[in-house]
């Protein structure tokens, strides 16, 4: 079994309209937003065995804040300049790369990608993953090679405004 969970950094600052979109840090409700929900995935308790994440700034203090309530190792954090505004093809090719010893995995994005690539996954869809958002959805597979066609069951899809 194989879960994977779906996360969109949290809320980034467009405070400094000089500073290029890969360096935006997460703004004062995106710094609020994100403990409340890693405080919310802790509490479905599942065991993360890695986050994959992209390496922006704003997804890499997503990341941070994530890691440190779930109590993961940071050496089991790896980011991917790939992942940046990742397209579906290659939010699907890095999964289908992750090492399947690794169970339950957390992926951090960007939209469009993330938004299309959580609607490719189950019949459940959604307009957009605000930020902060996660949907998370299993699959009974031994592979991550398998993830792409396999059957998927939705877990959940949780964001911060939905509580």
């Amino acid at each position: 079994m194989k879960t994977l969970i779906l996360i969109r950094h949290a809320k980034s600052s467009w405070a400094d309209p000089e500073q290029s979109d890969f360096d935006r840090p997460l703004n004062e409700r995106g710094r609020r937003d994100a403990p409340v929900m890693a405080q919310r995935l802790l509490e479905k308790n599942y065991k993360i065995d890695t986050i994959i994440y992209s390496s922006s700034v704003r997804t890499t203090e997503t990341m941070h804040v994530f890691r440190a309530v779930l109590d993961i190792d940071i050496k089991k954090c790896l980011a991917i300049n790939e992942l940046y505004h990742a397209p579906l093809f290659q939010l699907q090719e890095t999964i289908s790369l992750i090492n399947n010893s690794f169970n339950s995995v957390i992926l951090i994005g960007h939209n469009p990608g993330i938004t299309e690539f959580a609607n490719s996954l189950t019949n459940v869809q959604t307009d957009n993953m605000p930020t902060c958002a996660i949907f998370a959805v299993s699959s009974d597979i031994d592979t991550w090679t398998e993830f792409k066609n396999a059957k998927k069951e939705f877990l959940f899809f949780d964001y911060p405004k939905l509580k």
